[in-house]
């Protein structure tokens, strides 16, 4: 396992705690005391489209796009620049730096954990001021950057048990309420700078339903509804509590589960640890700064082709870019921003219109003839049919296991192949639409049902089954 149940497990052999989990499944549900927070729904894509002509435009650098969704908010140079001249937000630590179990999770960062600690927080300087700038434009102190460092040691590719992915670790559901693209074409929770904003919008959200950021953060655990319980069961005795006492207040109760009420207290001693490492006697290797120009391109543009246009691998590139998955940009999203190297930018387009098509195009298409097959065709061009079926989602095969003549089919090149992402989340197996999946080797019913936030007994209704077996490589609904 990696993420922030790599990091606390790692405790368990000095102190007898849970494990936290990494996930929160749980949408807002606003306080009846507040007003109700909109929900946040992620924009339809559009039908695919063949791969055309569209010239790439560059983009200003360092300002994101929120490909084609409104509700997110993203913050671009300019308002980093302004939060910059703002007031910053203080998290008010040092109030409870002598809690108890803020002091055992202080002496458990720098103590037995110290060296996983210090890698971590190494690793996190390169999203440093990334991070900051945007939680100051959100209004949200910048100590919060350090909830990252407990969910998943400011790792991008970050994984739980449960399905959560990235640095931020968010569940499927959560993230696309929060405006990201989760699909077999691309997973945002894997971009830094989206999913970044994604969870200042979560915690901008929790904090104005709860009053608190102590509370909003234990909500980004446990989920708000659970928070919104223990507020209610326990209204009487926190009728003249300070609103961040509150945490502390319900967490001394049952109304938290054991991983949400440390979960607080670990952000505690994770910023009182982070503002000054050589303090608690940790060294810090600073690495380089997350930078970069941002490009505009045509749907399915190869990774490889990008990396063409500017000089350097599609490694390179793909470094940038955690969010796309399959070595090139979705065909069904018409203009898709891109990040490059710094100075690649300037005469992107012009470079990246010369390459040649088998280059610069992350599939080749193909018309099928009649009485062609799937087989037949995967065996053409050297991939599995499931590879097929997955990089065209809407493929019809007849029941005499013959295509459609006059269909369009997009056939990935070795470049993109090559560049794809092996991820192991559950979008790996599902088509765009989310709600079909593709059985893998070892997979279960229940961990098949727990990936896609729903029951066994679910499942089996929806595909007609009587028994629990599972055919590698047969596609079943999940919802």
């Amino acid at each position: 396992m990696v993420g922030s149940l790599s990091v606390i497990l790692s405790f368990t052999a000095c102190a007898p705690y849970q494990p936290l989990p990494s996930a929160r499944s749980l949408p807002v549900t606003p306080a009846a005391a507040v007003a109700p927070v909109p929900e946040v729904v992620a924009a339809e894509a559009p039908e695919a489209v063949v791969p055309g002509a569209l010239d790439a435009t560059a983009v200003d650098r360092g300002a994101e796009r929120s490909h084609g969704d409104s509700s997110l908010v993203v913050a671009s140079d300019a308002d980093v620049a302004v939060a910059d001249t703002l007031p910053v937000p203080v998290l008010a630590i040092d109030a409870y730096a002598d809690h108890a179990r803020v002091g055992h999770f202080v002496g458990v960062f720098s103590g037995t954990a110290r060296v996983r600690i210090q890698e971590r927080l190494s690793r996190g300087t390169r999203y440093d001021a990334m991070i900051r700038s945007r939680l100051r434009a959100g209004g949200i102190p910048e100590d919060f950057r350090f909830l990252a460092l407990i969910e998943s040691g400011f790792d991008p590719d970050a994984y739980s048990s449960s399905a959560a992915v990235g640095m931020w670790q968010f569940m499927p559901a959560t993230a696309r309420g929060v405006g990201l693209r989760v699909d077999w074409w691309m997973d945002e929770r894997r971009d830094v700078v989206r999913s970044t904003d994604a969870a200042v919008r979560f915690l901008q959200q929790l904090q104005g339903q709860f009053g608190s950021l102590y509370l909003a953060a234990a909500a980004y655990n446990g989920g708000p509804g659970r928070v919104q319980r223990g507020l209610s069961r326990f209204a009487k005795e926190l009728t003249r509590t300070k609103p961040d006492d509150r945490f502390f207040m319900l967490a001394s109760t049952d109304a938290f589960a054991k991983e949400t009420k440390d979960y607080v207290p670990q952000l505690i001693a994770a910023a009182l640890i982070g503002r000054d490492p050589r303090a608690f006697g940790l060294v810090i290797d600073t690495q380089p700064a997350f930078v970069f120009d941002t490009v505009l391109v045509a749907p399915a543009t190869a990774l490889a082709g990008v990396g063409a246009a500017c000089g350097v691998e599609a490694r390179d590139i793909v470094a940038l870019n955690g969010q796309f998955l399959r070595g090139m940009t979705p065909p069904d999203r018409d203009g898709v921003v891109v990040r490059v190297p710094q100075g690649c930018a300037g005469g992107f387009d012009d470079r990246l219109a010369a390459l040649d098509d088998t280059v610069r195009s992350g599939v080749r298409t193909h018309e099928v003839v009649q009485g062609e097959t799937l087989t037949g065709l995967a065996k053409q061009v050297g991939v599995t049919t499931t590879l097929v079926r997955q990089y065209n989602p809407k493929l019809t095969v007849l029941a005499s296991g013959a295509l459609r003549a006059g269909t369009t089919v997009l056939l990935p090149t070795p470049a993109t192949l090559a560049a794809a992402r092996t991820v192991r989340e559950a979008t790996a197996g599902a088509s765009s639409s989310s709600s079909r999946y593709t059985v893998r080797r070892g997979d279960t019913l229940s961990g098949i049902a727990q990936r896609h936030g729903t029951t066994v007994s679910r499942l089996k209704s929806l595909n007609g089954m009587r028994t629990d077996k599972l055919v590698a490589g047969k596609t079943i609904r999940v919802r």
